[in-house]
C-alpha cells in the first residue's frame, strides 16, 4: 500500500495545481503540492527503514525476491503480455528516499523563492508531474516500464527549465536539453529493441535470468561486414541513453544552459535526481553490463573523462549556478567510473550522498541569489558571509561535503568523502590501464573540485563587496526588489526566509551524516552489502576487498589533491587576489578554452546546427517553394488557367456561331467514316 501511494501522490498533487490552481489559488497549490511530497517522503522512509533493518536479509543469503505491486495490466499482443508492475528492492528504496527527499524539500523551498512568481501553480504542478516520472522511472519492472518514466522526466525537465517562457535563453535551454536527450534516447530504445531480441524478454526479471543462460555462449550480431557481441551493443546502446541524461562527455552540452530554469528546479532535476537516472539504470542492468567487459570500459572511461573535462571547465567558470552545475557533471562520471569498474553499489553511494550535498549547495546558491535580488556572476558579490550567515555555513557544509573533507582510516568525514574517496579507491584497484587513467583523473579531477568550490566561497562570501548594482533580470518580467530599496544589491541583501532556509537544515544533516552512516551498507564488508542489497544489483567481492586493500598513500591521494586544491584558492583569492588575472594573461589560449567549454557547443554548431540550418532552409526554399509550389502546383495552375482563358473565348454567346461548328464537326465525321470505309474496302 505504501509503494502505491508513494508513487501516486505526486501525480494527484500534479493534477491539482495543474488543473485547478487558478479556482484554490497559488498558496493552496504550493501546501497541498509540498504536503504530499512530505508524505510521499516519510513513506519512503519507511519502506527503506524496512530494508535497512530487515533481520531476515542474512537469513535469506542476501538474495531475496523483489517485491512487486501489480496496477494493472498494460500490453498484450500475442506471446508478449506486460504489466504495469511497481517493483520495490533495496534499490528502488534508496531511489525512492533520494528523489522524494529532494522534491519534498525544493517544494518546501520553492514557497519562498517563487513567492513573486504570477505562475506558481504551474511551477508546482510541473515539479510535481517530474517527481511522478521519476519514480515511475525507478519502481520501473520492465524496459518499456522504464522508458515511460525516462521520456516523462524529459518532458517535465524541458517544461521546468523553459518555465520562464518569456526570457529567449530560457526557451533556448529548453529546446538544447530536449534535443541532446533525444539523442541519448534514440539509442536508449535501439538498446531496448535489441535486448528484446537478444533475451526475448522485456521485463527484468526475464531478461537478468536469460542473460544468465548466455554466459559462456554469447550471441553474435552480424552488421554488415562484422560479427559484432550481442550483449555489447546492447549495453552500449544503453548506455547511450545514459549518456544523455545523465550529462556524460559529448552529450553534456545540455546541462549547465539548464541553470537558465529557476534555482529549485536545478537542485531538483539537474542535481539529484533525473542526471542520476542512467547511473541508476545502469546499476539496474547490472546483469547485463557483466555480460560485456567492453561495455564496461567504455563506461569507465567516458566517466572518467567526463569527471576530468568538467572539473577543467568549472575552474574559470563566474555563474556560480554554472560553477555547480559542471561540478554535478564532474560528480556524475565520478559514478560511472565505479560502475564501469563493476562496483555499482559504490557509484549508488555516491548517487545518494551527492544527492544531500549537491541539492544542499544548489539551494544554498538559490538564497544568495535571492540576497542579490537575482545577481548570479559571482564577480559581483563579495563578503555576503556578514549578511547572509546563515546560507554562508550551509554552503561551507556542502562545499566541505563536496570536496571530500575527512580522515582516511577514521570514521571522521562528510558525506563526499566516505563515497568519492571509495570510487577512487575501487578505480585503482580495479588495475590495468583503464583503471589506472581512471584513478589518475579523477585525482586531478579531485584537486580542481576542491579549488573551484573554494574559489566559489571566497569570491561569494569573502573579501569586500564588488557589485554596486541591481544585478541582472533572472525572473524576467517580475524580478523585483523585495523591499523596494534601490541601493546596491549588496546593501540590500537579506537572509532567506525560514521557509528556504528549513530544507538546507534537512540537507547539511545529510551532507555530514549520510556517508558515516550508510558507509557500511554501500562501501562495507562484501557480505553486509549483499545482505542490505538482496541482489538487486552485482556485487563483486573480489574487486572490493582489493579497494580495502590498496596502498595507502592511494587512500591519502584524493585528500592531499583536495588539500592542494584548497590551498591554491585560499592564496588566489585571498591573500593575493591579482594572481588569477596574471595567469589567464599569461596563458590567454588556456583560460579562453576553458571558459568556453572546450568549445563543445561551437563544434557542435559547426558539425550539426549549420548543416541542419543549410538542408532545411534548401529543402524549404529549394524544394518546396521552388519545386513543388511554383513549378508544379502554380506551374501547372497557371497552364490551365492559360488553357481554359482561350477556350473560354469561343464561348460567343450566338447560336449561328454554334451551328457553323456543328456543321464542320459533322463534316469532318463524315469525311473520316468515308476515308475509314475506303481504307477497309
Amino acid at each position: 500500500m505504501f509503494i502505491q501511494a508513494i508513487v501516486f501522490f505526486p501525480l494527484v498533487g500534479a493534477l491539482i495545481a495543474g488543473l485547478l490552481g487558478r479556482i484554490i489559488g497559488h498558496r493552496t497549490s504550493e501546501y497541498i503540492t509540498t504536503g504530499l511530497l512530505i508524505g510521499a517522503a516519510v513513506l519512503s522512509w519507511i519502506v527503506f527503514a524496512g530494508f535497512w533493518f530487515a533481520p531476515e536479509a542474512a537469513e535469506a543469503g542476501g538474495h531475496a525476491e523483489a517485491n512487486k505491486v501489480e496496477v494493472m495490466r498494460w500490453i498484450v499482443s500475442g506471446a508478449l503480455d506486460l504489466r504495469w508492475v511497481l517493483r520495490v528492492d533495496t534499490l528502488t528504496a534508496v531511489m525512492l528516499v533520494v528523489v522524494t527527499t529532494v522534491s519534498s524539500l525544493v517544494h518546501l523551498y520553492s514557497i519562498g523563492y517563487m513567492a513573486d512568481d504570477p505562475h506558481r501553480s504551474r511551477f508546482f504542478a510541473y515539479l510535481s508531474l517530474f517527481t511522478f516520472a521519476m519514480l515511475m522511472l525507478v519502481t520501473a519492472d520492465n524496459f518499456l516500464q522504464m522508458f515511460f518514466g525516462w521520456e516523462g522526466v524529459g518532458l517535465a525537465s524541458y517544461l521546468l527549465i523553459g518555465f520562464w517562457y518569456k526570457k529567449p535563453t530560457a526557451n533556448a535551454a529548453a529546446m538544447k536539453a530536449f534535443v541532446v536527450n533525444r539523442v541519448g534516447d534514440f539509442g536508449f530504445a535501439l538498446g531496448i529493441f535489441a535486448a528484446f531480441v537478444v533475451l526475448g524478454h522485456l521485463d527484468f526479471d526475464g531478461a537478468f535470468h536469460a542473460a544468465d543462460g548466455l554466459k559462456g555462449n554469447l550471441p553474435v550480431i552480424h552488421f554488415l561486414s562484422w560479427d559484432l557481441d550481442a550483449m555489447t551493443v546492447v549495453c552500449l546502446l544503453l548506455f547511450m541513453g545514459a549518456m544523455g541524461k545523465s550529462a556524460q562527455f559529448l552529450l553534456h552540452t545540455w546541462l549547465p544552459d539548464a541553470m537558465e530554469g529557476p534555482t529549485p528546479v536545478s537542485a531538483l532535476i539537474h542535481a539529484a535526481t533525473m542526471v542520476t537516472a542512467g547511473v541508476f539504470m545502469v546499476a539496474r542492468l547490472s546483469p547485463l553490463f557483466e555480460l560485456s567487459p567492453f561495455a564496461m570500459t567504455v563506461v569507465m572511461l567516458v566517466g572518467a573523462l567526463t569527471a576530468f573535462f568538467a572539473a577543467t571547465v568549472g575552474l574559470v567558470q563566474n555563474d556560480i549556478k554554472r560553477v555547480i552545475a559542471y561540478s554535478t557533471c564532474s560528480q556524475l562520471g565520478y559514478m560511472f567510473v565505479a560502475l564501469g569498474a563493476g562496483m555499482y553499489s559504490v557509484g549508488v553511494f555516491h548517487l545518494f550522498t551527492h544527492a544531500f550535498f549537491k541539492a544542499l549547495l544548489f539551494l544554498g546558491a538559490g538564497s544568495v541569489i535571492h540576497a542579490m535580488h537575482h545577481e548570479q556572476d559571482m564577480r559581483n558579490m563579495g563578503g555576503l558571509r556578514k549578511k547572509i550567515p546563515v546560507t554562508y555555513w550551509m554552503m561551507i557544509i556542502g562545499t566541505l561535503a563536496l570536496t571530500g573533507v575527512g580522515i582516511p582510516g577514521t570514521p571522521l568525514g562528510f558525506a563526499g568523502f566516505f563515497s568519492k574517496d571509495g570510487i577512487i579507491e575501487v578505480a585503482y584497484a580495479a588495475g590495468g590501464s583503464t583503471g589506472y587513467i581512471a584513478f589518475w583523473a579523477l585525482v586531478i579531477a579531485a584537486m580542481f573540485t576542491s579549488f573551484y568550490s573554494w574559489r566559489l566561497i571566497h569570491l561569494t562570501f569573502h573579501g569586500e563587496p564588488r557589485g554596486q548594482h541591481h544585478g541582472h533580470d533572472a525572473h524576467a518580467d517580475h524580478a523585483h526588489d523585495d523591499h523596494g530599496h534601490h541601493g546596491s544589491a549588496y546593501d540590500n541583501a537579506h537572509e532567506s526566509p525560514n521557509v528556504m532556509l528549513v530544507p538546507l537544515y534537512v540537507l547539511a544533516v545529510g551532507a555530514v551524516l549520510a556517508g558515516v552512516v550508510f558507509n557500511d551498507l554501500f562501501f562495507g564488508h562484501a557480505e553486509h552489502i549483499e545482505h542490505f542489497f538482496q541482489g538487486s544489483l552485482v556485487v563483486s567481492e573480489q574487486l572490493l576487498e582489493a579497494a580495502h586493500g590498496v596502498p595507502l598513500w592511494v587512500k591519502w591521494s584524493a585528500t592531499f589533491a583536495m588539500l592542494f586544491g584548497f590551498g591554491a584558492a585560499l592564496w588566489m583569492y585571498v591573500y593575493d587576489r591579482e594572481m588569477p588575472k596574471r595567469m589567464a594573461h599569461a596563458n590567454p589560449g588556456l583560460y579562453l578554452f576553458l571558459l568556453n567549454k572546450w568549445y563543445f557547443d561551437e563544434l557542435y554548431d559547426r558539425i550539426f546546427v549549420k548543416p541542419a540550418l543549410w538542408l532545411g532552409t534548401a529543402l524549404w526554399k529549394g524544394f518546396d517553394d521552388m519545386l513543388v509550389d511554383k513549378t508544379i502546383t502554380e506551374g501547372l495552375g497557371n497552364r490551365v488557367k492559360d488553357i481554359t482563358g482561350k477556350v473560354v473565348k469561343l464561348q460567343s454567346g450566338y447560336l449561328y456561331h454554334y451551328a457553323f461548328a456543328m456543321l464542320i464537326g459533322i463534316a469532318a465525321l463524315l469525311t473520316w467514316a468515308i476515308a475509314a470505309g475506303g481504307l477497309l474496302g
